[in-house]
C-alpha cells in the first residue's frame, strides 16, 4: 500500500520499519519531540547505488527544486569539492573505522593518538619522518627524503672516494642547503691517510692528503636546509604552543608523549 501527501508532519515520533529504540526516543510523557527511527536501508540524493552498501547511502543532490549545494571557502589544495553530498556543522563522532577511497583534505591539523601509517603499511610516521616537496631545481619533479632526528632541519650526503680528491654534491643542494653549514666526516680505508678539507666551492668539497697518497675513504656530509626557518629546539608549554611557523611543521611523532 502506498499514498502520496504534500506535507507529512509529526510532533514527536516518526517510525519507519520494525523496531523501536525506546532509550533514544522515549515513550509517553518522555517521548522525545522530533525523533525518528528508520530501519533502513535508506537512500538520500541520487539513486546511484547498484546494491545495498550501507544502512544509510547518500548520493549527490538531484532535486531541481532546491538551490544547488555550495560550501564557500578554500584550502591550500584549492576550493572545496562542491557540490557535497553530506555537510555537517559541529563535531562528528565516529566510533569505528573511517574508510576513505580517495583523499582526505583537512583544513587544520591532523591529530592522532596512535601511529600514522602510510603507503599501505610501508611508512609508519610515528617511527620515522618523511618529507616530500617540489624539486628545487627540476621543474615537474619532486624530491623525497627521510629525516634523521636532530636540533636542525639537516640533510646528509654520503659515499666513498677512490683515487679522487673531490666530493661533488647533488646539484639540488645549491638551492636546498646553507653552504656555510656544511660539515664533512672522513673515514680513511685500507691504509692510514691524513685527509683534510681544503675548501668548499661551487657545490664541490675539495680534499687533500698530507703525504700525497691516493685518497681512499668514506665520506659523510651534513648541511642545514636553507628553505625553512631554523628549528626552535626547546619551548615552554604544549605542542600547540610552538613559537615558530607551524605551517612548516609536520608532527609525525605526535604520539611520542603517549606512554605505552
Amino acid at each position: 500500500m502506498s499514498f502520496n501527501v504534500d506535507t507529512l508532519s509529526s510532533s514527536h515520533h516518526l517510525i519507519h520499519g520494525i523496531g523501536f529504540p525506546i532509550t533514544v526516543m522515549g515513550t509517553g510523557p518522555t517521548a522525545v519531540r522530533g525523533s525518528s527511527y528508520i530501519e533502513g536501508p535508506s537512500v538520500f540524493g541520487a539513486p546511484i547505488f547498484p546494491n545495498t552498501w550501507a544502512s544509510v547511502m547518500i548520493g549527490p543532490m538531484i532535486n531541481t527544486d532546491a538551490t544547488p549545494p555550495f560550501i564557500p571557502g578554500g584550502f591550500c589544495y584549492g576550493p572545496p569539492a562542491n557540490p557535497f553530498s553530506l555537510a555537517t556543522i559541529g563535531s562528528v563522532g565516529i566510533l569505528g573505522d573511517l574508510n576513505v577511497a580517495t583523499n582526505a583534505v583537512v583544513g587544520a591539523n591532523v591529530l592522532a593518538q596512535g601511529m600514522v601509517i602510510g603507503s599501505c603499511g610501508r611508512d609508519v610516521l610515528a617511527l620515522k619522518k618523511d618529507f616530500d616537496m617540489p624539486h628545487p631545481t627540476k621543474e615537474g619533479w619532486r624530491l623525497t627524503h627521510a629525516c634523521v632526528e636532530g636540533p636542525e632541519a639537516a640533510v646528509y650526503y654520503r659515499g666513498n672516494l677512490v683515487g679522487n680528491d673531490e666530493i661533488h654534491l647533488p646539484e639540488y643542494w645549491t638551492k636546498l642547503v646553507d653552504i656555510d653549514s656544511i660539515t664533512v666526516n672522513i673515514t680513511p680505508k685500507k691504509y692510514h691517510q691524513n685527509i683534510i678539507v681544503t675548501k668548499v666551492d661551487d657545490n664541490v668539497i675539495y680534499l687533500s692528503e698530507e703525504n700525497n697518497l691516493n685518497i681512499n675513504c668514506y665520506y659523510l656530509v651534513y648541511a642545514e636546509r636553507i628553505d625553512t626557518e631554523k628549528l626552535i629546539v626547546e619551548y615552554e608549554g604544549e605542542i600547540e604552543d610552538y613559537p615558530g611557523d607551524n605551517r612548516q611543521r609536520s608532527i609525525a611523532g605526535y604520539n611520542y608523549d603517549i606512554k605505552n
